[in-house]
C-alpha cells in the first residue's frame, strides 16, 4: 500500500464545514483523495479547504442548503461535468432538532429534520447514483446515531430519522451488493466532541469524548480497506 491510497480518487463528504464530516474531508485528502466539500457555511468550508491545501492536498468547496429541492441536482451536475466517477460519499450531514417528548414534538420541526436526516440522503444518493456505478469499487458511508437503533427517551424526533436513514442506505446497498461494486457501510460515532454533542449534553466536559479524528480515521480506514456489504460498526 502507498503513503496515498486513495490517490487518484473523488469523495464528497457532506456536512464537512466542522465536526466529524471536516475531520473526515481533511484525512481521505492526507490520503490522497480529491474531496469535494459541501455543507451550508461557507466560512468553515473554506477553512477545511485551506488546511487541505496547506498539507498538501486537494478539494473543492461547493456550498448549498442539502435541504433545498434543487441543489442537490445542480451539485450533481456540476460534480459529473467534472468529473466522470465518484469513489467515496460519505453521508454525515444531519440536524438534530429539539429534545422533547413524543407529543411534544413540533410538527414543522419534525419536517425539517426528516427532510435533511431523511429525504435529502436519498436525493444524495439517487443524483450519484450513475456516477457511483461507475467507480471501481464506491464506497457509501452513512454516519448514524445510537438511537437510531435503540429508542430513548426525548429523542423520539432524531432517533426517528436516523432510523429512516439507516433503512433507506441499508435498502440501497441490498439493491446494488449483486449489480455492483458499490458497497454501503454504516458508522455510529458514539461519543464525540461536536457542536451537535454539545447541544445535547450542554454540561458535558467536551474533553470527556472523543475528538472527530477518531472517528474520521475509521471512516476513511473503511474506504481504504472495503467492508462487506451492509457493514455496521460504532466506533469506541
Amino acid at each position: 500500500m502507498t503513503d496515498k491510497p486513495l490517490e487518484g480518487r473523488l469523495a464528497l463528504v457532506t456536512g464537512a464545514s466542522r465536526g466529524i464530516g471536516a475531520a473526515t474531508a481533511i484525512a481521505l485528502a492526507a490520503n490522497g483523495a480529491h474531496v469535494v466539500l459541501t455543507a451550508r457555511t461557507p466560512g468553515g468550508l473554506e477553512e477545511v479547504e485551506a488546511t487541505i491545501h496547506a498539507a498538501g492536498g486537494s478539494a473543492t468547496i461547493a456550498p448549498l442548503d442539502l435541504a433545498e429541492s434543487e441543489a442537490i441536482a445542480r451539485l450533481a451536475t456540476a460534480i459529473g461535468d467534472r468529473w466522470d466517477a465518484l469513489d467515496i460519499l460519505v453521508l454525515n450531514a444531519g440536524m438534530l432538532g429539539s429534545l422533547s417528548s413524543v407529543p411534544a414534538i413540533d410538527p414543522k420541526e419534525m419536517a425539517q429534520v426528516l427532510t435533511l436526516n431523511v429525504s435529502a440522503q436519498a436525493a444524495l444518493i439517487a443524483a450519484f447514483d450513475l456516477m457511483l456505478k461507475k467507480a471501481r469499487s464506491a464506497r457509501v458511508i452513512g454516519v448514524t446515531s445510537s438511537v437510531g437503533r435503540k429508542p430513548r427517551a426525548y429523542w423520539g424526533l432524531y432517533g426517528a430519522s436516523k432510523a429512516a436513514f439507516e433503512t433507506l442506505l441499508g435498502a440501497y446497498g441490498d439493491e446494488m451488493a449483486e449489480i455492483s461494486a458499490i458497497r454501503t457501510a454504516i458508522v455510529d460515532p458514539g461519543a464525540t466532541r461536536t457542536k451537535m454533542r454539545a447541544r445535547a449534553y450542554p454540561g458535558e466536559d467536551p474533553n470527556s469524548v472523543k475528538e472527530p479524528t477518531v472517528v474520521a480515521d475509521r471512516i476513511v480506514a473503511l474506504a481504504i480497506e472495503g467492508f462487506e456489504p451492509g457493514h455496521f460498526e460504532r466506533v469506541a
